[in-house]
């Protein structure tokens, strides 16, 4: 992989990751479009490593007012708020990471393709629109439940499907709950945590397996891009999200769509 092509694809990763557009189908797009080489395991490893440390970063304190809280309340065997949240989004990870495990390679052999980018681009799309518009947004993180996370995790497992986006449908189907946008944005980047943790360690096992060649310089500039881009996406994303909606995204994503269609189909 060259340079040039080594900074788009960590650059893709990065800003696509946490949007709702579709990291998948944007990494698969360059190999259809222009004829790159496929990124390889190793560039995986350090671009999802990179998100996830952008992730962690961004939501510190959050994370350790979870695990101070929860804490506390296990200590004393009661629950909190805390426990419960906590809860709700090992509840939400499970159903993507069955389906991954068992359908990983069921996935790739059959929908990896731009028809499937194409349908689920502008079908997605326009179900993010329709939960914008629907929403009451009147419920927040402290009134997720296990049956919303467990919901929301359902819906987790269909990004699955290169094209559905993972924050895209995560923040769909909290929307279609009766939570407002910060809270279903906030709960997607919490929920992703565990299943891009999941991804990488599996990725990471692949790499031993298979005895990958890896190149510290590639792997460190990758994860680099790919964190400092995601972590200004998700600060920028949060900041705007209730003053601008979700219009934006739809826009693209029909846009996207549409040009895919008329170029492959």
């Amino acid at each position: 992989m060259e340079y040039h092509q080594l900074i788009t694809l960590a650059l893709i990763q990065g800003i696509t990751e946490f949007l709702p557009i579709s990291s998948s189908a944007h990494l698969i797009l360059p190999i259809h479009l222009w004829g790159w080489p496929d990124q390889g395991l190793a560039f995986d490893v350090a671009v999802h490593l990179g998100t996830l440390l952008a992730v962690l970063l961004h939501f510190r304190h959050e994370l350790k007012q979870l695990a101070i809280g929860s804490t506390q309340a296990l200590s004393k065997k009661q629950t909190s708020p805390e426990v419960k949240l906590i809860g709700a989004i090992i509840l939400g990870f499970l159903p993507a990471a069955l389906l991954g495990f068992f359908c990983e390679s069921l996935i790739e052999a059959h929908l990896r393709s731009i028809t499937t980018i194409i349908i689920t681009t502008i079908g997605f799309g326009l179900l993010l629109w329709f939960s914008d518009q629907k929403s009451s947004g009147h419920l927040d993180l402290k009134d997720m439940t296990l049956v919303s996370a467990l919901l929301i995790g359902c819906a987790q497992a269909m990004a699955l499907i290169p094209g559905t986006s993972r924050s895209g449908i995560t923040i769909t189907a909290a929307l279609l709950l009766g939570f407002s946008r910060t809270s279903a944005a906030q709960f997607s980047f919490l929920l992703s945590i565990p299943i891009i943790l999941g991804a990488s360690v599996m990725q990471i096992i692949k790499v031993i397996e298979g005895q990958v060649t890896l190149s510290w310089s590639v792997f460190l500039m990758a994860g680099t891009l790919s964190g400092i881009s995601a972590f200004l996406c998700i600060h920028i994303f949060l900041r705007l999200i209730d003053r601008i909606g979700l219009w934006p995204f739809v826009f693209y994503r029909l846009l996207l769509g549409g040009y895919l269609a008329l170029w492959f189909l």
